[in-house]
């Protein structure tokens, strides 16, 4: 049994577009937040980024939104989850709903997995 809660009303989005000219895929994140879901910042943390979180911009349209190009010949996938700040500086972590899969973390939860290659 999986113990993320799924958080109501948030709409993810994940676009690759594989680099022809070096081995990177360009890695669209995007996060629609029904009434922003009272988040005030999101942010995505992952492997790629050694853990530390990257900020996601809000859009005019509500949503967040962030791009990173991710090395394809160093892994095949790296895993990471989105960390929302809420107004009262409270943090909630969430997966993403149509990620490539999942796995264990070290903190009984799961994380979000991202492949890399291409298939």
């Amino acid at each position: 049994s999986s113990s993320t809660v799924k958080t109501q009303g948030v709409d993810m989005a994940v676009t690759k577009k594989f680099l022809k000219t070096k081995p990177e895929v360009q890695v669209t994140f995007e996060v629609k937040v029904d009434t922003t879901e009272s988040a005030s910042q999101v942010y995505v943390v992952g492997e790629f980024a050694d853990w530390e979180p990257v900020e996601l911009k809000k859009l005019k349209n509500g949503a967040f939104k962030t791009t990173i190009n991710l090395p394809t010949n160093q892994k095949d996938s790296y895993q990471y989850r989105y960390r929302f700040v809420l107004p009262d500086g409270s943090e909630k972590f969430d997966n993403e709903v149509q990620a490539d899969g999942y796995c264990s973390n070290p903190f009984g939860g799961e994380n979000s997995v991202i492949s890399v290659t291409q298939q």
